[in-house]
């Protein structure tokens, strides 16, 4: 484990600070000497798929305003996971950035804590593992003093969203920058556009439609294990976390993974979190009797179903995915927000969210996350002769935006925490996903207060734990039966 320096730069500010202050030389400004202190940021990354590399890469990429940053530290519960990460950054970063020798590359379920340990004050750990974790990750970042950047979603049921909303006080009373990877929310054009939608520019919103509908996506479609030869000898908790994307407890499905950006883009649009990172509003833990004030959606109604349950090659889908998703959420005051999910071979795909007001009609994004053609217009067509805004210049890439944003926030020590908000927003994906998988109509407070799907993921030890969800003896896990199952979803 390589040695924890004694000082930072932000310590050596900190003491400095306060004895010019009492001296003859307050109010002059000391150059910082480099070599003298240690400005460097250091990371850790714990999940080493190929998000988690991204995020990394990120993190190692910004600008030079921000930076220096540097890898220290890496965990996953697979080393070909560790080592394929590790190659791949090194590879563009060299290995000034990417200081992680084989002694600080952990696999098991307390890698993170090695890594996290490895750590300072005022570091980054990366939580780019599947969501379920992130609590548990969260829980012990918050009680070493490090500073977290966490992939979205960060919930998978409303236990844990209670649990990420608890936390995060104590994150809130030690002034730790929480960073959530729900990147469109650092989209410059999109902000603009929620500034402008949020003066009144289309008037009063009246709905909102995101769509989300391609082919199988990432690990979201399994067959049975022992039909695949590199997993068939695998422990099967290991199994469900590698194909993580088709279990509901380890990932809130797809519909969690890959929902969430265009139904939290919509939701900002309406005004949730508007700026505001505690989310200013009714009390998400009694939205019944808050709901006034409550900027999310307070009740969800939705239909869903697998219409294939093979392959193309004949083999079974086990996962507990339906591929088609449907689901209208209703606002306090009526509003309506609808989304539309499908991940079906050869059917008309797209990827956009648009927002309906009392005067116009605005496009947030289309064709995917970057780059968005935000752009507002009379009428409630996206009519080229009708257009009131554009956003007017190329935009940046947000991916990268949200680590300069995080790393201003760590340098300069600005309010800076998304955990609340990437909760809630985790927390909307968690009640449509629940209306569809039950049959019913749910609301927020009976979502957020379901049975746990998976409650004790800070005990798992060793590979050979219990895994949260057991398949037959055909290899087939217990599905959604919308109707039959009507209070929880398998």
């Amino acid at each position: 484990m390589e040695k924890t320096p004694s000082t930072s730069r932000r310590d050596f500010i900190a003491t400095t600070g306060k004895i010019t202050a009492a001296s003859a030389l307050a109010g002059v400004a000391l150059p910082y000497v480099h070599g003298a202190v240690d400005d460097t940021v250091r990371v850790a990354l714990v999940g080493c798929g190929g998000r988690g590399t991204g995020a990394a890469d990120n993190a190692l990429s910004v600008s030079a305003a921000h930076g220096p940053t540097k890898l220290v530290a890496m965990a996953d519960v697979f080393d070909d996971k560790v080592k394929g990460s590790h190659n791949a950054l090194s590879k563009k970063h060299g290995k000034e950035k990417v200081d992680v020798p084989a002694d600080r590359q952990y696999v098991g379920f307390d890698a993170y804590k090695h890594a996290i340990d490895g750590l300072r004050k005022g570091d980054i750990a990366i939580f780019t593992t599947p969501p379920a974790f992130r609590w548990v990750f969260f829980q012990y970042a918050v009680q070493k003093g490090v500073n977290v950047f966490m992939e979205k979603p960060v919930t998978a049921d409303g236990f844990g969203t209670k649990k990420i909303l608890e936390i995060n006080k104590e994150a809130k009373r030690k002034n730790l920058k929480v960073a959530v990877g729900l990147m469109c929310r650092h989209s410059r054009a999109r902000t603009a556009m929620a500034e402008r939608i949020q003066n009144g520019d289309i008037g009063d919103i009246v709905l909102m439609r995101s769509y989300r509908m391609h082919g199988p996506v990432a690990s979201a479609h399994s067959i049975p294990r022992a039909m695949s030869p590199e997993f068939k000898d695998m422990e099967e908790i290991r199994w469900q976390i590698r194909r993580f994307h088709s279990f509901i407890w380890a990932s809130g499905g797809l519909f969690n993974d890959f929902y969430i950006h265009n139904i939290d883009e919509c939701c900002w649009m309406k005004g949730a979190a508007m700026g505001d990172p505690n989310n200013s509003g009714g009390d998400p833990l009694k939205v019944e009797e808050t709901r006034e004030k409550f900027p999310w959606p307070v009740m969800a109604q939705a239909t869903g179903g697998k219409h294939y349950v093979k392959n193309g090659q004949g083999q079974p889908y086990v996962d507990q995915n339906f591929d088609s998703y449907s689901v209208e959420y209703t606002y306090a005051d009526g509003t309506k927000l609808m989304h539309y999910g499908r991940t079906i071979e050869g059917c008309h795909n797209e990827f956009a969210s648009y927002v309906h007001g009392t005067k116009g009609f605005g496009v947030f994004s289309q064709g995917g996350h970057f780059p968005a053609p935000s752009a507002l217009y009379k009428g409630q067509t996206p009519n080229p002769k009708n257009q009131i805004w554009k956003f007017p210049v190329s935009e940046s890439n947000p991916y990268q935006d949200e680590w300069d944003d995080l790393l201003d926030a760590v340098r300069n020590d600005k309010p800076y925490n998304e955990a609340d908000r990437g909760a809630l927003a985790s927390q909307v994906c968690n009640m449509g996903r629940m209306a569809a998988h039950t049959g019913q109509r749910i609301t927020w407070d009976m979502a957020l207060n379901a049975e746990p799907l998976a409650g004790n993921l800070d005990k798992l030890m060793g590979f050979d734990s219990k895994a949260p969800v057991l398949a037959d003896a055909n290899g087939f896990y217990p599905v959604p039966q919308p109707g039959i199952k009507k209070d929880r979803e398998y």
